[in-house]
């Protein structure tokens, strides 16, 4: 069914790079109206520590006009999870441009290389801002109004990381079990409603974001190639593979249908079959 997702709104956070994007350039190839909304690399003011990949603004203009180009209206600007301000203003500006949203899909998160002895305490907030508090922030917003309309989809990336530890991916692992948690709820004070809400849960996927965690851990903490590291990883895969990007976005597409209306507090593990 071409165009089943025509008169839609989806908000993607992360929406300019990654998996993020992914979703987004899915929403729209099936009709939908799309809001993305990246941290940028000229706003940031991250902490010590944190492993994250931030676009442009150019790349953010770039994503914003390929979204065009598949026909429908498409809303761009900077965002920051962690801030309940710029969340807001975003959601604000958005309901003006586009409507009230349908689709939420919260792809923005980082990480850090770092042993629970030692952790900075503003390292472990940091990375449990933007994964799990972010996510709380986007859908108190949106989740009212698609319960009041009877209908909507939540889709949080999680990871694989949020069932197999790690010993210096605390914070990120926390965080991301938390995202899964909060699916579940969400899930459930939607369902009567005609909400769902849906985790999914990728292995290593071959984005940006994901190249420059690897070489982190290859070259920081092994102290040898990260591209080494990235064919190890590759080669380690039961499939043998890197998960790509298009994968989750296929995914996050199919969850918004109306025949996936039974598929709800689910975590949805993307990873060719690898624990991690």
């Amino acid at each position: 069914m071409e165009g089943f997702l025509s008169g839609r709104v989806a908000w993607v956070t992360g929406g300019a790079s990654g998996m993020g994007r992914a979703m987004a350039m899915a929403f729209a190839e099936a009709g939908a109206d799309v809001a993305i909304g990246s941290l940028l690399s000229d706003a940031a003011a991250g902490v010590a520590g944190e492993v994250a990949y931030l676009p442009g603004g150019e790349e953010l203009e770039e994503t914003r006009a390929e979204l065009e180009a598949r026909g429908v209206r498409a809303f761009a600007r900077g965002l920051d999870v962690t801030s309940d301000a710029s969340v807001e203003t975003f959601h604000a500006e958005l309901r003006e441009a586009l409507g009230e949203v349908d689709i939420l899909a919260n792809a923005a998160g980082i990480t850090a290389e770092q042993t629970l002895c030692g952790h900075p305490d503003a390292l472990w907030e940091r990375v449990v801002d933007v994964n799990l508090h972010g996510s709380y922030r986007t859908i108190r917003r949106c989740l009212p109004s698609m319960i009041e309309r009877s209908w909507g989809r939540v889709i949080n990336i999680a990871s694989t990381a949020a069932s197999v530890g790690a010993p210096t991916s605390a914070a990120y692992c926390a965080s991301k079990a938390g995202v899964v948690g909060l699916t579940r709820c969400v899930a459930l004070e939607g369902a009567p409603h005609g909400v769902t809400c849906n985790a999914i849960s990728p292995g290593w996927v071959e984005t940006r974001f994901g190249s420059h965690w690897m070489h982190h851990i290859a070259e920081v903490q092994e102290n040898r190639s990260g591209e080494a590291y990235i064919e190890e990883a590759r080669a380690a895969n039961p499939q043998q593979r890197l998960i790509q990007p298009e994968e989750i976005g296929a995914l996050a597409c199919y969850l918004c249908r109306d025949e996936a209306v039974g598929m709800t507090m689910q975590d949805l593990v993307v990873s060719g079959g690898s624990l991690w």
